[in-house]
Order: C-alpha cells, then sequence, then structure tokens
C-alpha cells in the first residue's frame, strides 16, 4: 500500500548520522555535505517505486554534482524481514552508483527524519536547512520524458541562493518496514 511522506517544518536543521556505507567505510552527514546542498533519499532495493524512479534518481544525482550538491541514499528497512534490503544486496546494487548508499540498520536515522516511505526525499541548502520536501518528479511508473523534475528543479535553485518553487508534492511509496519491538 502506498504511503506519503508527512510535513516537515522547512528550515528544520538535517540531524547528524553515521552510517556504514556500501564501501565498507563509516560516513557522516558532515563529511558527505554538498557544498551547495544535500539531498537525502530514504530508498531499499525491492520497492517497486524505488525501482521506477531509481534511473531517473541516479541521472539527477549525477547532474546535481555539477552544481554543488550531494546526494545521499540511506536504506532504513528491516533486513531480516525483507533480504533484498540486506547489506550485502545493498552493496549489489550500488555498484556503479554516482552517490553514497548507507545502512541505517537500527533505524534510528530514518526516525531523526521522519521518514516514512521509500522513496523519501530531504533537499537541504549548504547550512543543512530543509528547503525541499516532497517527490523526484511527477512520474510514476513509467519514465515521462516532459514531467516536471521537482527535486531536480528545486536543488538547483537552491544552489544558486534561491527558493524552491511552490508547492511541493509530498514523496510517494512503499511504508518503511519498520524493525519489531
Amino acid at each position: 500500500m502506498a504511503v506519503e511522506s508527512t510535513p516537515v517544518p522547512l528550515g528544520t536543521a538535517a540531524p547528524s548520522f553515521t552510517l556504514r556505507g556500501t564501501d565498507g567505510k563509516m560516513h557522516s552527514l558532515q563529511e558527505l555535505r554538498g557544498e551547495r546542498g544535500t539531498v537525502i533519499a530514504f530508498i531499499c532495493n525491492h520497492c517497486p517505486y524505488v525501482q521506477a524512479v531509481l534511473p531517473r534518481m541516479l541521472d539527477d544525482a549525477r547532474t546535481l554534482l555539477d552544481h554543488g550538491v550531494r546526494f545521499i541514499a540511506i536504506n532504513p528497512n528491516d533486513a531480516r524481514a525483507y533480504p533484498e534490503d540486506s547489506y550485502d544486496r545493498m552493496v549489489e546494487a550500488a555498484r556503479d552508483w554516482p552517490l553514497p548508499y548507507l545502512h541505517d540498520e537500527m533505524q534510528d536515522v530514518a526516525r531523526a527524519y521522519d521518514a516514512v516511505c521509500t522513496p523519501d526525499f530531504f533537499g537541504y541548502d549548504a547550512q543543512l536547512h530543509l528547503r525541499y520536501r516532497g517527490r523526484l518528479d511527477a512520474g510514476r511508473k513509467e519514465p515521462v520524458e516532459d514531467a516536471p523534475r521537482e527535486l531536480l528543479d528545486a536543488m538547483r535553485r537552491i544552489a544558486q541562493g534561491r527558493s524552491p518553487a511552490e508547492p511541493q508534492y509530498p514523496s510517494l511509496g512503499c511504508s518503511i518496514k519498520w524493525k519489531e519491538p
């Protein structure tokens, strides 16, 4: 069942984190942040919504690097319940990605960000204040050539010191697979 992201007040500071990446190293937000902005995307391997947007997301991550914006993907899903989302499967999936893919094994980071679905996108300015909370683009299951590229356009504007366009539409995806208490 699809869920929409919940509102997080614009201007909220990005919670710090240190997580293991698919390169086997520990990475912090401070180390990975972009000079002009940072996108944090909560994703996973198995979600059909993530699979549908992944090629466009990776293209946008490459494009944004040229604008001083860094893209970071975080997998918060319970790998015991969803083995496709295990760390080893993350390593396989992210071999050629232009962005770090981090494992939120304890799910603390997803909770700190109030992430609720995969994919779930957060766009921050150079000072790591939330400026965009929404979806990647207007395309759903299939790429749409002329679909508005909400995240890409918003982050380009943020990198230039401008405000992103309004309105911002919520992310739509699979619910995060939380661990049982």
